[in-house]
């Protein structure tokens, strides 16, 4: 198991619906309108992956830290 992920949000797809934001307030905040991480690497918590499924333009990925392995947004 992973002991960090690393969080990215890709500006392109963000539409700022803010569901990130208010599923993961202390993952996530809204900077001009768009997403973005408070911190790029993080400790693995759910709420973060439930942040990533939610997002409906997938702009939020989540990777193990360690071997860049994508584990969310799941296919």
């Amino acid at each position: 198991m992973s002991t960090a992920w690393r969080i990215g949000v890709d500006a392109r797809r963000c539409i700022g619906t803010s569901i990130c934001a208010g599923t993961a307030p202390e993952h996530f905040r809204l900077v001009g309108g768009l997403s973005e991480p408070l911190a790029e690497v993080v400790a693995p918590a759910e709420v973060i992956l439930d942040a990533a499924d939610s997002c409906p333009m997938e702009a939020i990925t989540v990777r193990d830290a360690t071997d860049d392995r994508l584990i969310a947004p799941e296919d």
